[in-house]
């Protein structure tokens, strides 16, 4: 083992180094492009501190398109991550936090917060994490209780509560007749277009301590997968390591969704293709998946930023229109 270890870090620094590499060129297309003024040459006159740039074209740059771009890096690299592990820990490549219902649960927390004229944050964020939780709970009292990681009682479970919290979400909505309707509709389509980088920067402080955590449990969850029993005689407390890995999953990602509403299949998207890329190590896919999941949600904003002739459409329509027909293929192949 310890002979594999230098090879498993140059692995994992080269893939990281591609990967942020990527994630620079996303960022950069998706600071740069827009539908009002700027562009690439604004860009780099602004980035070089030349004076020639108009203040106006400053402002969209640094002030708008900047923070946007980073919150679409830190909710994609969440939902991305947050998909590995629940897939890890059903062992089904379907699994992720919209499909599980958790990203449901969270913005049936995020309405009853805004509502109640709650706080952006930390108001709306903690009303977020418990309505995860609270869909958490319910779906493992649903699945039986006979063991958490029973993949297929799980994910059907997940399924009924998801349908269950889009049926809440509809009846709290239609109480609603003031001008917060609006608002709530758009967020809840995936909206990112609300944000400044002290939102950013708070937002990092509640997720980033996350990714760290899912990094420390990345070989734990290479045991994970090769079964419970297995795990077990390899040293693991499956029922605390999978508590714990359900709730730090949950509160990050409830933690986009009380910023930037219900963002589908992000989680499903990214984990599947760099699986099949990469191979399925957890600890190269864990930073891998937060890198390329960030980039991928960048370029989904991107398009929903710079395809309407006017205007724009919520990030969550692009997500769902690439992740959709991905998530019927697997279902598909997976019955075969």
């Amino acid at each position: 083992m310890n002979r594999n270890k230098p090879f498993l870090f140059k692995r994992i620094l080269k893939i990281s180094v591609w990967m942020v590499l990527l994630l620079f060129i996303a960022g950069f297309m998706g600071i740069s492009m827009g539908s009002a003024g700027g562009g690439v040459g604004a860009f780099l006159q602004s980035l070089l501190g030349q004076k020639e740039i108009d203040s106006m074209t400053e402002t969209i740059i640094w002030r708008i398109r900047f923070p946007r771009v980073v919150l679409a890096t830190l909710v994609g690299a969440t939902l991305s991550l947050g998909g590995l592990v629940f897939q890890a820990l059903l062992r089904n490549p379907l699994a992720e936090p919209y499909i599980l219902g958790i990203s449901g649960g969270s913005a049936v927390g995020g309405i009853i917060g805004i509502l109640m004229g709650l706080s952006r944050f930390p108001g709306v964020g903690l009303a977020a994490f418990c309505g995860s939780m609270v869909t958490l709970l319910l779906i493992l009292m649903m699945s039986s209780g006979q063991t958490i990681l029973k993949k297929d009682s799980l994910l059907l479970s997940g399924v009924m509560v998801n349908a269950f919290c889009t049926a809440v979400i509809m009846f709290l909505v239609s109480l609603t007749h003031d001008s917060r309707l609006h608002n709530i509709i758009f967020w809840l389509m995936g909206d990112l277009s609300s944000t400044d980088i002290g939102q950013v920067g708070m937002l990092s402080l509640t997720i980033l301590p996350c990714f760290l955590l899912l990094f420390w449990f990345s070989n734990t969850m290479n045991l994970l997968l090769m079964g419970k029993e297995m795990a077990q005689t390899m040293g693991v407390n499956v029922k605390a390591v999978t508590v714990i890995l359900l709730v730090a999953t949950s509160l990050m990602v409830s933690a986009t969704v009380s910023h930037c509403g219900l963002l589908g299949f992000v989680g499903l998207v990214m984990p599947h293709l760099l699986r099949l890329v990469l191979g399925p190590d957890h600890r190269i896919l864990v930073p891998a998946c937060v890198l390329g999941g960030g980039a991928y949600m960048v370029l989904c904003d991107l398009l929903a930023r710079i395809l309407p002739q006017q205007g724009e459409m919520p990030a969550g329509v692009i997500t769902a229109m690439i992740g959709a027909p991905l998530f019927i293929f697997l279902l598909k192949r997976s019955k075969r």
